[in-house]
């Protein structure tokens, strides 16, 4: 379980320093589109390549900060039910929902996204909008994002189950606004 966690904590520091690199990027898509739209108003000039640009950035933003929010433990699921369990029962329904949810999803997207991105790439396919960017760094982002989710997927899966087995402590506990009760149901976790 030790050779695990160390790829589980390279995982982790990969994720980390892209997630929080690309979090520039929704400036910088913000600074485009700001520019594009003093251009346009101003000069009355406008082009579907910085409007394609600020897509770009925000996709690339949103897909390739996809596992730092899940390493962060920020990703979407119902509280109302969730924090309704004990801190264990949370574990193995995150263990459930990465093993056959989140990894199913990730790997049909990886699968797809292969052979479309390769194909964007080869015939050099660009946007039928004039004046329009390449598309293949686009469909790129795609398959990296799903690749990233993919092995920050590996890395939750692999803490969970050591967390469950007690090898490792909770590395994010989460703290319901409603107080579980505990395994045994002690008083304490009822007060």
């Amino acid at each position: 379980m030790r050779g695990l966690l160390g790829l589980s904590r390279l995982i982790d520091l990969i994720t980390e320093k892209i997630g929080k690199a690309v979090s520039w990027l929704i400036l910088l898509a913000v600074l485009v589109s700001a520019g594009n739209a003093v251009v346009r108003k101003v000069f009355n000039v406008s082009s579907n390549a910085w409007l394609e640009a600020q897509w770009y950035l925000f996709g690339g933003a949103f897909m390739l900060a996809a596992a730092y929010t899940l390493a962060q433990n920020e990703h979407i699921r119902i509280d109302v039910v969730y924090s309704k369990f004990s801190r264990k029962t949370q574990h193995w329904i995150d263990l459930f929902g990465h093993c056959f949810f989140l990894m199913p999803f990730v790997l049909l997207m990886i699968y797809y996204f292969i052979p479309y991105a390769a194909r964007s790439y080869q015939s050099g396919e660009v946007s039928s909008s004039a004046g329009g960017l390449i598309l293949w760094p686009a469909k790129g982002i795609l398959l990296a994002g799903f690749l990233l989710l993919g092995a920050q997927g590996i890395s939750e899966i692999i803490k969970k189950i050591a967390i469950i087995r007690g090898d490792m402590d909770d590395p994010t506990p989460y703290v319901p606004s409603h107080q579980a009760l505990d395994e045994e149901g002690s008083e304490e976790a009822r007060a």
